[in-house]
């Protein structure tokens, strides 16, 4: 609406921010968490494994430190343990004097883990994930999306939900005159963290996360967190960090660990106290992050050929799996798929038995509810997540049957197109692109799920050079010229061998329409503007 115009163009923690309490339990949280906090008593703190739960426990451990509590942090093995709390881990750190267990990201569904630490210590969860029926026998479940929550936050990751605790605790320590002596978190400066876990775990970046990823940015140009400035390092990042840094550059590395190697390094390099030990933590995830893609190469072909026979069988979903196929991976294969074929994919590796998988879906259809609605009708031996992402486990003989349930409940995916309509804001010749352009379009971000990147197409243009750059030569680089004149760089990432890497491998040839998103880029102080493609089609 017009009246909102300036929030979204310049949106403010002040014109977003609700009030913690509008959360279910949070202020029976804030109380208990206050209560270790007066006392210096541990605080445990179990998170998931990927960006999303490293963020979180990273805001919880550090807030909680600051403000005297002693923490201990705790992310279970992928492989060993599984996802989220279970019973040996958690009664492992009460035996390690945790008198209270906040897990994040994680734990609105471990009912009976958690239920193994009554008379030992206290628990709080903090999440997002999808529930149905009564949160479990604890101090507070707060998670917007449990089904007696009225806060309207049920799009928000967990480390939102985190940075909202912390807030609400730091409200009621005040209100007991806790301060009084000693200085408040400065809560801004801890934005950087939840601006990366909403992008990664692809909140649909509009109202509250649009404003949290917005200042976060901000927060993470300055580079004052050892472990974020070192990941940005390792990545090459000079420019001002963006959405696409987020997601493409420090994201996969922090998952990288919890995928297949130290569940813990990812949250161990965002709580580095000084750069020299972050660049270590930090170069090891690089290392394990190309391991991770190798991983990933070796099993996707597999996964591609089994989903497109069963696409082209007129199913509605994918669910593919392999004998020993990594389990840290497969989410990663599963996100592939679904760009592939436009519909909800899940893949699961299979051991002594059992598979072990991550789906990923399309707007409009709901997966995790979909994957709770399996695990409740005997399908699956755990399984849960959100609308977009979820995991589970099952027992591979009962693929054939989870598969049919799967394609029945989410029959709707069948009438998706074959590939997302490319939505086109407008055209846009090559004279007319330069960085007054660019600029006013980045007013429009940050962008991402839910305020997508607006699509240009750039009308009959010609490629006068093209070159191979990056890691393996998998960016084309193309300098195209326009019918009207002027020049205008464009690169294609994830090249490959397809019919639109060769038609911009052909300086001289037939003339193109380009359809593709236009960024002012910085380099060694200089800003240049760019055409990121996405299609290309015979003019």
């Amino acid at each position: 609406m017009p009246d909102r115009a300036a929030d979204f163009l310049d949106p403010t923690l002040r014109a977003y921010l609700p009030d913690p309490s509008a959360l279910t339990d949070m202020d029976v949280a804030a109380s208990r968490i206050g209560d270790a906090v007066q006392r210096g008593a541990t605080v445990a703190i179990l998170g998931d494994y990927d960006v999303d739960g490293a963020c979180s426990g990273a805001l919880m451990a550090m807030g909680l430190g600051e403000l005297g509590a002693r923490t201990i942090n705790y992310v279970p093995d992928r492989q060993r343990e599984g996802y989220g709390p279970n019973a040996q881990a958690l009664l492992a750190l009460a035996a390690q004097g945790a008198e209270l267990v906040v897990c994040v990201d994680c734990g609105t569904a471990a009912h009976d883990a958690l239920a193994a630490l009554r008379g030992r210590a206290d628990a709080i969860v903090l999440d997002h994930h999808k529930s149905q029926g009564a949160p479990p026998a604890i101090v507070a479940t707060v998670n917007p999306n449990r089904a007696d929550d009225e806060s309207g936050l049920g799009n928000v990751c967990a480390a939102t939900i985190s940075f909202l605790t912390l807030v609400a605790v730091q409200r009621e320590l005040r209100r007991r005159g806790f301060f009084a002596t000693r200085p408040e978190l400065d809560l801004i400066s801890m934005l950087d963290l939840v601006a990366l876990a909403t992008v990664c775990d692809v909140m649909p970046l509009t109202g509250l996360n649009r404003a949290l990823v917005a200042q976060g940015l901000k927060v993470m140009a300055r580079r004052g967190r050892p472990g974020i400035a070192a990941l940005l390092d390792v990545a090459q990042v000079k420019e001002a960090p963006g959405t696409m840094t987020c997601g493409f550059a420090i994201g996969p590395r922090i998952n990288a660990a919890g995928r297949i190697a130290e569940a813990d390094l990812g949250l161990r390099t965002l709580l580095a106290p000084e750069l020299a030990t972050a660049t270590a933590l930090a170069r090891r995830l690089d290392e394990i992050n190309r391991e991770r893609q190798a991983v990933e190469a070796g099993l996707l072909d597999e996964a591609m050929a089994q989903a497109e026979a069963q696409f082209a069988a007129g199913t509605s979903v994918a669910l593919v799996a392999g004998e020993r196929w990594h389990p840290g991976v497969v989410g990663i294969v599963a996100g592939r798929i679904k760009e592939a074929f436009n519909r909800p994919a899940l893949v699961a590796g299979i051991a002594e038995g059992t598979a072990v998988g991550s789906g990923r879906s399309v707007p409009g259809i709901d997966l995790g509810s979909a994957i709770i609605a399996a695990r409740e009708a005997g399908l699956l031996i755990k399984g849960g997540g959100h609308a977009m992402a979820a995991g589970f486990t099952f027992e591979a003989e009962r693929i054939e049957a989870l598969r049919d349930f799967l394609a029945e409940r989410l029959a709707a995916a069948a009438t998706l197109p074959n590939a997302p309509d490319l939505a086109i804001e407008g055209t846009a010749a090559v004279a007319r692109i330069d960085e007054t352009l660019a600029a006013a379009i980045g007013r429009v971000g940050p962008f991402g799920a839910g305020n997508e990147e607006p699509v240009f197409v750039v009308p009959r243009a010609r490629v006068v050079r093209s070159d191979r750059i990056g890691r393996n030569e998998g960016t084309i680089r193309a300098i195209v010229e326009g019918e009207t004149g002027g020049r205008l760089k464009t690169l294609l990432f994830r090249a490959g061998e397809n019919d639109l890497a060769a038609a911009l491998s052909r300086p001289a040839g037939e003339p193109l329409n380009l359809a593709g998103h236009i960024r002012a880029e910085q380099w060694n102080g200089r800003t240049t503007v760019s055409l990121i493609l996405i299609d290309a089609a015979p003019a």
